[in-house]
Order: C-alpha cells, then sequence, then structure tokens
C-alpha cells in the first residue's frame, strides 16, 4: 500500500469535497438498464439515452420486447448502440426467464458476494456493473472500480500497478472498510475528473501531493 492509508484519505478528501452520502439513483432493474447504459460513455450521454427508453418504451418489460434495432435507435447517444441493444434485452429476458417478472429487488436479502455471483451470470455483466447495481440501488458496502477509481487508487498506492480491473474491485474491498467504500468510490471519481487526470495529472494541486507515490511535484 502507498505512504497514504484510505481512511487518512477518507478525511482528506471529506475537508476537500464535502460530506458525501448515500442517495438511491434508481429502482434496482432500471439501475442494471442504465450500468449498462454507461459502459465506455459519459454520464451524461448514459443518462440520456436511459430516459430516451424510458420516454419511449415506458417499463424495462416493455423495453425487453422490443426488436434489438428500436432500442438500439434509442441509446445511440450512448455509444455501441447495437453492442448494448442485444445485452439489455438478453439481460431482461434472462432476468424474467429466471424470477418470472423483471424485478431485481430480491437481491437486497442475498448476501454481497451472492447477489455479485447472480449478477455476473447475466451475459454482459461483468464486476463493475454488478458492484454498481449493489451499490446505487441498494446501498450494499462495495466498492465499483471505475476507470477514475482504478488509475487514482495505483497511484496512490493502494492497488499494485499490474493489477486487472476485475481483481481490483476485491483488492480495495479487502483495505477499505465497507462503511467507507461508497464514500471511497465518490471521492475517487471526484478527484480523477477535478485533478489525477489520466493525462497531465495537476499534481502541483493536489491535496496529497507530498504523500503520493506518483506525484510528479514532489521536491
Amino acid at each position: 500500500m502507498g505512504s497514504i492509508h484510505p481512511l487518512e484519505a477518507q478525511v482528506i478528501f471529506e475537508e476537500k469535497y464535502g460530506v458525501v452520502e448515500w442517495v438511491k439513483r434508481y429502482d434496482p432493474i432500471d439501475e442494471l438498464i442504465f450500468t449498462i447504459l454507461s459502459q465506455n460513455t459519459t454520464d451524461l450521454n448514459s443518462a440520456r439515452a436511459f430516459q430516451n427508453l424510458i420516454n419511449v418504451f415506458g417499463t424495462p418489460e416493455n423495453i425487453a420486447e422490443q426488436p434489438v434495432e428500436l432500442i438500439a435507435e434509442q441509446i445511440r447517444i450512448a455509444g455501441l448502440g447495437n453492442i448494448k441493444s442485444v445485452r439489455i434485452k438478453k439481460v431482461l429476458l434472462e432476468i424474467k426467464r429466471q424470477v418470472d417478472r423483471y424485478d431485481i429487488s430480491f437481491l437486497r436479502d442475498m448476501s454481497i458476494e451472492d447477489a455479485k455471483k447472480w449478477l455476473r451470470s447475466l451475459d454482459g455483466v461483468g464486476p463493475k456493473t454488478a458492484a454498481v447495481v449493489l451499490c446505487f440501488a441498494f446501498g450494499m458496502p462495495v466498492m465499483p472500480v471505475d476507470t477514475h477509481v482504478y488509475r487514482v487508487s495505483k497511484r496512490l498506492g493502494w492497488i499494485n500497478s499490474k493489477i486487472s480491473v476485475e481483481k481490483a474491485h476485491d483488492k480495495l474491498e479487502s483495505i477499505i472498510p465497507p462503511e467507507y467504500r461508497y464514500k471511497l468510490h465518490v471521492y475517487l471519481i471526484t478527484h480523477g475528473r477535478k485533478i489525477c487526470k489520466a493525462i497531465k495529472p495537476k499534481c502541483h494541486e493536489c491535496i496529497f501531493a507530498q504523500k503520493c507515490p506518483s506525484s510528479f511535484s514532489k521536491s
């Protein structure tokens, strides 16, 4: 681990970016659709694509009944529409086949590991998508790892530079106590967008500049 412990970072992040409180974003099945749409695109574009789906088709059941071409047409703004439309339809139909309804709220009664395993059994749902759904729809103490979380965590030395994104979920959860995972997820994303950018990170403006093992600004 680096010279900054995650709990120390949590305190510093809070002083810099303010208090973070968990707020439910969507119902579970909608969160799953939204998260699939968010793969490899911006939050703004995925939100627009999701709203298009809801405005045109209304419900997950109605979405599942549409030809993939019509679904793709509504989500084109999120990119990879031909791929995501197939993925969304397959996931919805598989949920219906397994539980006889378009509803995954039962996951809240499962252990975190069992809930992750169930979601990841769906074609096209990986560790990040599963973690996002459990975190944002249920408030479960998991650590979704997106590109910002992955990058900043590596730079801070919390995870090995060669670790895969998939394995980073488990590694970060092993070193971050459950009650801090959501907060640090949000803080790492915020910090990655504002300061610890992929190209030309603003190390001279960073709150961790003197302790970060990757800082370019240390004397």
